[in-house]
Order: C-alpha cells, then structure tokens, then sequence
C-alpha cells in the first residue's frame, strides 16, 4: 500500500515544520510540502495532490476555512483536516460545515495528529477531545458558509447561474449544487424566496470580498 500523501498548511514556520518533523517518522506517510497560506493551496494543490490537508484557520492572503470550501469546490473528495489552536465550539462547527473531515487542536499528542490522518483516510470525521461539538446550530437549520453567502448574493441580485460562474470563475454545475443546498438549507424553493431571504438577513448588504 502507498504512503499516505499529507500536505501541511501553516504561516507559521516553526509550526509547519515541526509538524512535518512529527508526520515523517512515521513509515506510512509522506509530507509532499509545507505552504503558508490559503491562496497557495488553491494554486497548487492540484499539482501536489495530497491525499490529506492538514489546515491552519488563520493565515493571510486566504484564510483555512475559505481555502477548505474553494479546494471542496475543485475537488470533493479532499479530505481537509483543520490544525488549529483554537477550541470554541463555533470555529469547530464553522469548520465542520465548510467541509472539513475533521478539526484537531495543535497541542495534541504527537499520536493523535497521526490517528487524526489515518481516520479521515478511512473516510470518516475525526474530532480530537477538546473539539467534541455540535455539528449544526440550535433549532437544526443549517447555517450558509460563508461560499454560500456569496453565491446567494450574486442569485439574489438578478444573475444566472451561468452568470454567477463567470463571475467566480467555477462551474455552472457548482453554483447549481451550491443553490441546490442553500435552498434546502434554508427551506425556500424559488428564487423570488432567495432574495427575500437576502434583503431580510443583510446579506444584500455584503460582498464577495472574502473570496
């Protein structure tokens, strides 16, 4: 069986490294690369395609959580597991809806980074102790991600689907699955009920800037 391909994500060097110092004592992985920013993820990870991203939240250029839904956007079946040192319940639950397989706390045991890998590989979701939370906020509605906030700002104000992939630079196809999931989200089945819903929580009064 081939080495377990995992790429680290981390502005912080010491960080980076120290992990990949950590991950390289083990048989059956291999770090193909250390970067340290959302944007050069997206660049590259098609090039280096990495069986597992282990991803920091906050880093310049592009943060972890929207590198994670642009990445998912290009690529599904990415298994993205967020390395971060923080633990409040909603940067879990943030991250576990952006498409995250799994969020771990950086002052883990060396052991449980390497449990962590070989779990989501299996294609299950992985949370280490001290990230155990809900997965879907109170009342069980989803929340949109913010990549799904953007997309109904753009339906909300007038484009077409094809329109909203120009602009974004994706794929018809993924702005249909993106507005497939923001109406069964929020339980509207017409685009007249996607702008209402816009004009009602501000979100007309927003941007796309994040991404």
């Amino acid at each position: 069986m081939s080495n377990i391909r995992v790429l680290i994500v981390d502005d912080h060097p010491m960080v980076a490294d120290g992990i990949r110092a950590i991950l390289e004592t083990y048989d059956d992985i291999e770090v193909v690369e250390t970067l340290c920013n959302g944007q050069e993820v997206v660049d590259r990870v098609g090039v280096l395609d990495p069986d597992v991203i282990l991803m920091d939240l906050n880093m310049p250029l592009l943060g972890g959580l929207s590198a994670t839904e642009i990445v998912l956007e290009q690529d599904p079946t990415r298994r993205i597991l967020i390395l971060s040192m923080h633990d409040a319940p909603e940067y879990v639950s943030t991250a576990m809806r952006h498409g995250a397989r799994g969020y771990i706390l950086k002052d883990v045991p060396t052991d449980e980074i390497y449990t962590a890998i070989l779990t989501v590989m299996k294609g299950e979701t992985y949370l280490c102790t001290g990230a155990t939370v809900a997965l879907t906020p109170d009342g069980g509605q989803d929340v949109l991600t913010a990549r799904e906030q953007t997309i109904l700002l753009q339906l909300a104000q007038g484009k077409s689907n094809k329109a909203v992939a120009h602009k974004l630079d994706i794929s018809v196809h993924t702005v249909e699955t993106h507005r497939k999931n923001i109406k069964r989200k929020l339980g509207i089945n017409s685009t007249a009920g996607l702008t209402r819903y816009a004009l009602e929580h501000g979100v007309l009064q927003g941007t796309g800037a994040e991404f």
